[in-house]
Order: C-alpha cells, then sequence, then structure tokens
C-alpha cells in the first residue's frame, strides 16, 4: 500500500512539474512572440525621395512689389522658380496610425523677374530682361505622420540652412545677349529659415510612395531681418523606402 501511494505521489508530482514547465514555456514563447511584435511595429524604415518645386518669395514687400509691378502695363512681371529637391528620411513608428519621419533634403528656392520692352514700331528689336534668383537649401524636416492604409497625412516644423545664392541677369536685343552676369548673395540673405510644411501622400504596398506638400516660411529671408519677404512653395515627389 506503502508502495502504492508512494508511487501515486510521485506520479502526480510528475505531472505538475510538467505542467508548469510547460505553462512557463508557453508563457516565455507568448512574451518572446509579443516582443517580436512589438519590435516589428517600432522598427524604423529609411527612404530616399525626389521630386520638383515651384517656390517664390511671399510677404508686404513682395506683395507691395507686385502691385507696382501692375501699373507697368506688363512690361514687367514676377514668376515664381522651378527647381528641385532630394534627400533621405527615416520614419519612426509610434503606434499603428502615427510615426515620427525627420529628413534632410537639398532644395532649391527662389523668385523670377521678367521685363519685356515693347516700343511702338519697334516691338521687331525683341528687348527682354530676366533676372533669376536661386537660393540653394539644405530642409530639415521633422513630420509627425499619419497613415491610413496607404494614404497619409504629414505636417510638422522644417529647419533650412542656406547653402547657396545666385543672381543671374541676362539682357538681349535681336537675339543677342547684351547682359549675362552671376553674382554671389549668400551674405545678402539669412542664413537660416524656420517653417512648417505639410501635405498629402500615398504608400503603395512595395515601399514606394508619392506626395505632395506646402513649404510656408516664417523666418524673414533677408540678412538684415528688415524686409517682410518670406519662402513660400509646392513640392510633388516620388521616393521608395529601403
Amino acid at each position: 500500500m506503502k508502495k502504492h501511494l508512494l508511487f501515486f505521489f510521485s506520479l502526480v508530482i510528475s505531472v505538475a512539474s510538467f505542467a508548469q514547465n510547460n505553462s512557463y514555456n508557453q508563457r516565455s514563447y507568448n512574451q518572446k512572440s509579443y516582443n517580436q511584435k512589438s519590435f516589428n511595429q517600432i522598427k524604423p524604415t529609411f527612404g530616399v525621395k525626389a521630386g520638383l518645386s515651384e517656390t517664390g518669395i511671399r510677404g508686404d514687400a513682395s506683395t507691395n512689389f507686385n502691385n507696382l509691378l501692375s501699373n507697368t502695363n506688363g512690361i514687367l512681371t514676377t514668376q515664381d522658380q522651378t527647381g528641385f529637391f532630394a534627400g533621405a528620411f527615416v520614419n519612426l513608428p509610434v503606434g499603428d496610425v502615427l510615426s515620427l519621419e525627420p529628413g534632410i533634403y537639398y532644395s532649391q528656392k527662389g523668385y523670377q523677374l521678367h521685363g519685356a520692352l515693347d516700343i511702338k514700331g519697334l516691338g521687331f528689336l525683341g528687348a527682354n530682361a530676366k533676372a533669376s534668383l536661386k537660393l540653394e537649401y539644405v530642409d530639415i524636416p521633422v513630420l509627425l505622420k499619419m497613415n491610413f492604409n496607404g494614404l497619409q497625412l504629414f505636417a510638422g516644423p522644417q529647419f533650412s540652412y542656406l547653402a547657396h545664392g545666385n543672381l543671374k541677369t541676362t539682357a538681349s536685343v535681336l537675339g543677342l545677349n547684351l547682359l549675362n552676369n552671376n553674382s554671389d548673395v549668400t551674405a545678402d540673405f539669412s542664413k537660416w529659415d524656420v517653417g512648417i510644411t505639410g501635405g498629402i501622400g500615398y504608400k503603395f504596398a512595395g515601399g514606394f510612395n508619392i506626395s505632395a506638400s506646402y513649404d510656408y516660411g516664417l523666418s524673414k529671408i533677408d540678412a538684415n531681418q528688415n524686409v517682410n519677404a518670406y519662402n513660400r512653395g509646392i513640392k510633388v515627389g516620388v521616393g521608395i523606402s529601403l
């Protein structure tokens, strides 16, 4: 009888021990699976993006200047500057929908001024002049992005460093260039520009994405911070997550 009881208790202890070990292993597996899932959710992704931009200078000074040009019967006109941007970003998920996306981009901005002299009886001369301001920036946006099954909405601050500024002026008559001058105007503009940017995009399953955004400069861009002139513009780009 004692032998049977001893065998019975040994069996119970063995079964309990096995059950406990099995339960512990299952919890460990579940915890590992949960940790792996959490790691996958917060795993950062890197990417590159490039596209075209259409930028200009806005503000009281620019508005007053354009109002003045409207009284010149079309002799002088202003136009935004077409450029491009390219760079890289890192996307840091902070939830199922939200992510933080800092990036760094080379970006062209600027402004254009066109003049056409149309004198009665001498229009065949075709006298015209052009001034093109090209500002080259390093843009550092820090975006808060929301992703809804591929559809993306984003906005955030943007810090820009002026790397170079160039003013090109040309004038011609009868197709002959009378003036073709390039001037370094970097020192005439503020080194730093602070603004906000926001837009909409779509990310496809393979990581390819498209986006459109608007940059709204908040800092006066002249070196002395005396003129109410600000960088403003739109960007359309394509990118891919690596």
